[in-house]
């Protein structure tokens, strides 16, 4: 991020009831803009961050009352990562499906990951906070892969993140996403149960098998529309692990076209040059509880233009 020169003298901020049980590191992304996170880290590793007069490590959670002292940093924002803000505020803004006090719903686009890290310096949740200055809190709810696009939760109170966690947790939130699978897929409908496990491998590269001693992960697919070397299907995920529905593609023996971690060589390079550039999935609809009111919310992401017409090209 590009950053200007104002100065900001010491900051004496004492926690409120809703960023209670929050962590330092996560309540100083939200209230100082633009400040790399590398940077917000080094301030906390020196103690030049405190709580109460006392040290805090970036892990801590913070408690009602707390009082945060924050040293002079220099930062204004202008540019994320080398692109207009007025771009990303655009991109984002375009794409906010419901929003009220307590949540918004992202159609989040293909491509962008939900945050930061590991080399890349900004996401939709930073990108949010800076298009959302005004903002007290704003908190991914759930995570979507970078190549997937569709329905992203993000909470704005405290007390939505909690209840909205909890629901995930029970697995209350029901969620269908839009897969495009290599090959004819003669079913009309498929559950796959099949325990998954995550790994790294040397370089860093976090992969995800199907494995005995893996973690239970059970999805439904549903057969929509056959067109030529490739099925729609309609996934619903009753759980939800990391990959789950790529890694289950791939063990039906249909995977995801456009998937190049799990996908088939040959089926990508032939969607490529048909234009498709992407992994086809999309999270379509996601139903769960108004964390305060209990209603039910159904919020639907229309697919993007590139998925829609490489559909067209490949009719039967």
């Amino acid at each position: 991020m590009k950053q200007g020169a104002s100065n900001i003298a010491v900051k004496l901020i004492e926690v409120d009831d809703e960023s209670a049980g929050q962590r330092i590191d996560n309540f100083l992304f939200t209230r100082l803009k633009g400040v790399p996170k590398s940077h917000i880290y080094r301030i906390l590793r020196t103690g030049e961050v405190r709580r109460n007069g006392g040290r805090i490590q970036a892990r801590d959670r913070l408690d009602s009352g707390d009082l945060i002292r924050i040293p002079p940093i220099r930062s204004t924002v202008h540019e994320l990562d080398g692109i207009p803000e007025a771009f990303v505020r655009a991109r984002l803004e375009s794409r906010i499906l419901y929003e009220d006090s307590e949540l918004l719903v992202l159609n989040k686009p293909a491509g962008m990951a939900v945050h930061g890290g590991s080399g890349i310096s900004f996401g939709v949740i930073e990108g949010l906070r800076e298009i959302r200055s005004e903002a007290r809190f704003l908190e991914l709810v759930h995570r979507l892969d970078r190549d997937t696009s569709g329905c992203l939760l993000i909470a704005k109170k405290r007390s939505a993140l909690r209840t909205l966690h909890e629901q995930f947790r029970n697995d209350n939130v029901k969620k269908v996403y839009l897969a495009l699978l290599a090959g004819t897929w003669a079913r009309t409908r498929c559950i796959v149960d099949a325990p998954l496990k995550r790994s790294v491998l040397q370089g860093g590269e976090r992969i995800v098998k199907v494995a005995r001693e893996g973690k239970p992960a059970v999805t439904e697919f549903r057969r929509l529309e056959c067109y030529v070397g490739s099925t729609l299907v309609e996934a619903r995920p009753v759980t939800g692990r990391t990959h789950q529905i790529r890694v289950h593609a791939q063990s039906m023996g249909h995977p995801i076209v456009g998937d190049d971690r799990y996908g088939d060589e040959k089926v990508n390079r032939e969607s490529r040059r048909l234009g498709l550039k992407r992994l086809f999935l999309h999270a379509l609809e996601t139903v769960f509880l108004h964390p305060r009111t209990g209603e039910v919310l159904r919020v639907k992401a229309p697919i993007d233009q590139d998925l829609s017409q490489f559909l067209k090209t490949s009719l039967p």
